[in-house]
């Protein structure tokens, strides 16, 4: 007994101290925990966050385009969420909007969702129909830019809010003609259901309907930007080391999920995050540039959609939205 706690003593005393002094970072991800979200919890159970001196904090969040919200309120000090609502709030707002310093999806997740048997095979088919959309949700905000790309007349078009959680559902019971949907979330959702959403489901992606953008990533907020670059810097290399292993392993990350949360289905989780390695992360982009990094001109593109769309006076400049001087060398980002 004696010897058990002269060394517990000793560990308080090689540990305690450097761990008491870890910089706490409060984190949210973009949704309920799922196996996209693998890496973060990943990090952190494997300490890779607390070897780079970080006390990392994750919640669930309430949609990707809130984790802005919540970061520039200040709750959080970082958080995964759309880049595109970074562009939307920093042309009102600069001063508080947060800074995108790693790239998790080169391609957006946003999509049209609707049978394969009914009448919507191309976005511009919405006209006249109606359409399920989760209030909140970055897909939701962006409709109206996709409408402006690919010949939808959004006059025409009934727009119901509907609850994430149900919205395969009121698409199957015909409330909805198509639902406005995270493919990577919705995917799965339909073969939770016990449907085959290669056979009996059109996904019609925003990106391949003309709109051309990023999506989630790793922000931070100006304050953790700006006087502490230090810990974003070891944040983003305690992240890019657990995305590069879950890539290389996507059971790594369905593991990760699974311990947080015992009731996810592990199997489903890791068949999750093969459909977002291979739809949302995988690109000839990302094997030029590597995971993490964008394209300056593409974003600087993005940035002139959403303006047009929401009609900014200024436009904010692509390097206030992405810094890249947090990344891990190219090859520590390559697949």
């Amino acid at each position: 007994m004696r010897n058990l706690l002269a060394a517990t003593i000793v560990t308080m005393l090689l540990v305690g101290p450097a761990a008491a002094g870890n910089l706490a970072i409060k984190f949210t991800t973009d949704w309920k925990i799922q196996g996209i979200h693998g890496w973060f919890y990943l990090a952190r159970d494997k300490g890779y966050f607390a070897e780079e001196g970080l006390d990392v904090t994750i919640d669930q969040g309430e949609g990707s385009a809130a984790t802005v919200t919540r970061v520039m309120s200040g709750a959080y000090d970082a958080g995964f969420g759309d880049m595109n609502a970074i562009v939307q709030n920093a042309a009102t707002n600069p001063e508080q909007a947060p800074v995108m310093v790693y790239q998790i999806y080169n391609q957006p997740p946003f999509s049209i969702l609707a049978k394969a048997d009914g009448p919507v095979k191309k976005a511009s088919d919405l006209n006249g129909l109606t359409v399920g959309a989760p209030p909140g949700s970055a897909v939701t905000k962006l409709f109206p830019a996709l409408a402006s790309k690919a010949g939808i007349d959004l006059a025409t078009v009934e727009i119901i809010h509907v609850q994430p959680n149900i919205q395969e559902q009121m698409l199957l019971r015909g409330n909805v003609d198509a639902s406005l949907v995270f493919n990577v979330t919705s995917y799965l959702n339909l073969i939770g259901l016990g449907l085959d959403p290669d056979r009996d489901f059109r996904f019609i992606g925003y990106g391949e309907s003309g709109l051309d953008i990023y999506s989630n990533g790793v922000m931070v907020s100006r304050d953790l930007h700006d006087n502490h670059p230090e810990a974003v810097a070891g944040l983003v290399r305690a992240i890019n080391r657990a995305v590069m292993e879950v890539i290389a392993d996507p059971s790594l990350g369905a593991a990760a999920v699974k311990a947080e949360e015992p009731l996810l289905d592990a199997a489903l989780e890791a068949k999750r995050l093969d459909f977002a390695l291979s739809r949302l992360i995988d690109s000839p982009e990302t094997r030029e540039l590597g995971v993490g990094a964008v394209d300056m001109a593409r974003l600087a593109r993005t940035i002139g959609v959403l303006q047009e769309i929401e009609g900014f006076e200024t436009a904010p400049e692509a390097a206030a939205i992405f810094d890249a001087a947090f990344l891990p060398p190219l090859e520590d980002r390559r697949r």
